[in-house]
């Protein structure tokens, strides 16, 4: 479909005569489709003064062009019926029955931002608005894909006519389309909607990058179009010469669009000109066996930049896409061809719409990403973080030991491959094999790699690399793991504390907090001091009334508990407390969550998700309510000079120490000469006066700088 034609309309009239050229014999349904929505739609007006309902019915000729289902045509014709007037849901299914009602009530659903809606660009509160449109198009279409397709076309002329809105209205609706529906498009294989999606958010974004390759492609239509034409020649010369009819194959050109070379430029750092393949050919053959017949001519007839072949027909991408790409080198620069079938080519053009388009032309489009974006307990914000992973990227190909393929985004890791397979294997995987060589979890796979994970029997947490890893199934893994070991740890400990307290064996504790009813709570205690207090009132009140003498008994050891406060740590224990330790296994930084094990009068801090800590919860050791000090400590940024010699670091490590400084992080950076080298640490103290510490530091070691990053941190 023409856009710039689309553009154009401005009258019912003209919108009615597009409608019947994509729909040349309408059934009674759609003309009585028609009808109701240009009734409900009387007398409104759009931002731009124009009649509303031309907007409706050139979305409903949009759809025509993307799909031949005129119960598609009717939906997108009533679409805003329900929201906007006086019809409801119940008329609709009356007159037009289940499946139109259906798909009007999905895209009722997703409400979309409307323009008085629209929060300030750096504003939390855009995210959360894009994520919740974004994951009511997920939920909607969940049950009829069809509703994700009709909304792709109402945004497509939403995108059309945004000149009527102010220039800031413009650039938020277009981030949006940017950041939810192109990306939606281009998952659903629908590369002619997400290319139009672009480009159309591309100028109102960027609008000085947008004109400036408008105005090099312009400048250079006919040079650039006469090298297109010669390249078409050679290619059809060649394929003739290699036994084709000219009527077996189709080739066409093209020069890519404008957001496709804006991320070229944006990703290589490069100018326009310096942009090597702008040309593009299409070659469209009728057997999947004649694409290789056809890549062998270009291979011979042309030099291959090998690094760029792909081939999707053997290892199709996730959408569903198939086609050989290949770049060539031509006498006046490299064009990328793609070599593809008639069928291939409409479910690239189409994707999933390409099913109704063409009877079973989008069948080959996979759709099991959409079930997977369904974070439904995530938090707003976490869905969308999730979902972002997983819509904006470029993927790579990897594959099994077996043969497998599994599409990823481009930099994910072989824990990304592991959750990849089976939530189960991700949980449990220890280490992995990248093309038989024995590599971290973590590391970096490239298109293409034989990658075998190796796990273990029982699970692994692997918490800390919530960052590290590209896929929200590996993301949303690692963090319910977590999560799960979390409440875990808090319900655990909080039994050993109670027990702690009261001298009693975990057994005893359990079976009071089962009478009790605080099982569903009890995970709470380690965590807040008031529910702490709250559940020792409620033991001691039932035991009080209902065994008195098991209270007397009970009462012998037990003494009323209260505040400590030790280093950087409070405690709420009726133990004496003469010291705070740390075991070697793991080191929490302040803020860290932290569980405190009592021995021998000292507590002794653990990260709560030690493995070490985990063990000795499970054993059932004493443990004693620990959080960190209120006290508000100081955070500087030293950079040191230090001395090219054996031992130096950790002998700076201790001399920190013994000033009471906690390191959060540390970084060694360029050699000054061959003896000295510059180090950058983070520390945290208590000392608030930068002056007197830094006076202190100097005794210990050359302090080049001091900086406070209190206001960075304490915002």
């Amino acid at each position: 479909m023409d856009l710039n034609r689309l553009k154009e309309i401005h009258t019912v009239e003209e919108a009615k005569a597009l409608l019947q050229e994509e729909v040349p014999s309408f059934l009674p349904a759609t003309q009585k489709a028609l009808e109701l929505a240009l009734t409900a739609h009387d007398g409104q007006k759009r931002k731009s003064g124009e009649p509303y309902i031309i907007h409706p019915i050139l979305v409903a000729a949009i759809t025509a062009s993307f799909s031949n289902d005129e119960t598609m045509v009717q939906a997108a014709l009533l679409h805003d019926v329900v929201e906007d007037t006086s019809f409801d849901l119940e008329d609709l299914e009356r007159e037009f029955g289940d499946d139109v009602t259906h798909m009007v009530e999905g895209l009722t659903k997703i409400v979309e931002i409307r323009d008085e809606e629209l929060a300030a660009s750096s504003s939390n509160e855009r995210l959360i608005n894009s994520a919740l449109t974004f994951r009511k198009m997920l939920i909607a279409s969940i049950k009829d894909i069809r509703v994700l397709v009709i909304k792709l076309c109402d945004r497509l002329h939403n995108m059309l006519t945004l000149d009527a809105l102010s220039p800031e209205k413009q650039i938020r609706i277009a981030e949006e389309t940017l950041v939810v529906y192109a990306p939606i498009a281009h998952r659903l294989g629908i590369s002619r909607m997400k290319n139009h999606l672009e480009d159309l958010s591309f100028q109102y974004i960027y609008p000085e990058d947008y004109k400036a390759i408008d105005t090099y492609i312009k400048k250079n239509v006919q040079n650039l179009q006469f090298k297109l034409n010669a390249f078409i020649q050679k290619v059809k010369t060649q394929i003739v010469q290699d036994g084709f009819d000219e009527d077996e194959f189709e080739i066409f050109g093209r020069v890519k669009h404008y957001y496709s070379i804006y991320m070229k430029m944006h990703r290589k750092g490069v100018s326009i000109e310096e942009v090597l393949d702008l040309l593009a050919v299409r070659i469209i053959v009728k057997e999947p066996i004649e694409c290789y017949r056809v890549l062998g001519v270009m291979h011979l007839g042309f030099t291959p930049l090998i690094s760029r072949f792909k081939d999707y027909i053997a290892v199709p991408k996730e959408n569903g896409y198939k086609t050989i790409h290949t770049t060539l080198f031509n006498e006046e620069g490299i064009v990328e061809a793609q070599i593809r079938t008639l069928d291939m080519h409409r479910l690239a053009e189409y994707g999933v719409a390409a099913h109704w388009k063409y009877k079973g032309g989008g069948d080959g489009v996979n759709l099991e990403w959409l079930e997977s974006l369904h974070y439904q307990n995530e938090s707003i914000e976490e869905f969308y973080e999730l979902a972002k992973s997983d819509l904006f990227s470029e993927d790579i190909t990897v594959f099994s030991p077996k043969g497998d393929y599994y599409t990823l985004p481009k930099g994910s890791t072989a824990l990304d491959f592991a959750y990849a397979i089976h939530s189960e294997v991700g949980k449990h995987s220890i280490d992995a094999l990248v093309n038989k060589r024995r590599a971290s979890l973590l590391t970096v796979l490239k298109n293409g790699d034989i990658v075998r994970i190796i796990k273990d029997d029982k699970a692994h947490l692997h918490c800390s690399w919530m960052d590290a890893v590209k896929t929200s199934k590996a993301q949303d893994g690692i963090r319910t793991s977590c999560r799960a070991r979390i409440k875990e740890s808090d319900t655990q400990s909080a039994y050993n504390i109670l027990g702690t307290l009261f001298d009693q064996k975990n057994a005893t504790i359990k079976d009071l907090v089962l009478r009790l009813e605080l099982i569903e709570s009890i995970h709470k205690l380690p965590l807040q001091l008031d529910y702490y207090k709250a559940v020792i009132h409620k033991i001691a009140d039932y035991i009080g009334a209902k065994e008195v003498r098991f209270w007397e008994l009970l009462k012998r050891g037990y003494k009323k508990p209260n505040i400590k406060e030790l280093d950087h740590f409070k405690f709420f224990s009726n133990k004496p407390l003469d010291g705070v330790e740390f075991d070697y296994c793991c080191h929490p930084k302040v803020g860290d969550q932290i569980v405190a094990f009592y021995k021998d009068s000292k507590a002794i801090i653990h990260h709560k998700l030690c493995k070490k800590a985990y063990e000795k919860m499970l054993a059932e050791e004493p443990m004693i309510y620990v959080s960190w000090s209120s006290t508000r400590l100081s955070k500087y940024r030293l950079i040191i000079s230090l001395q090219n010699q054996k031992g130096v670091l950790a002998d700076l490590l201790a001399k920190l120490s013994s000033l009471n400084l906690n390191v959060v992080s540390i970084e060694l950076g360029i050699r000054n000469s061959d003896s000295a080298e510059y180090c950058q640490i983070e520390v945290e103290s208590a000392e608030s006066n930068k002056a007197l510490l830094a006076e202190r530091i100097s005794q210990k070691f050359k302090l080049i700088e001091i900086i406070s990053l209190d206001d960075a941190y304490n915002k």
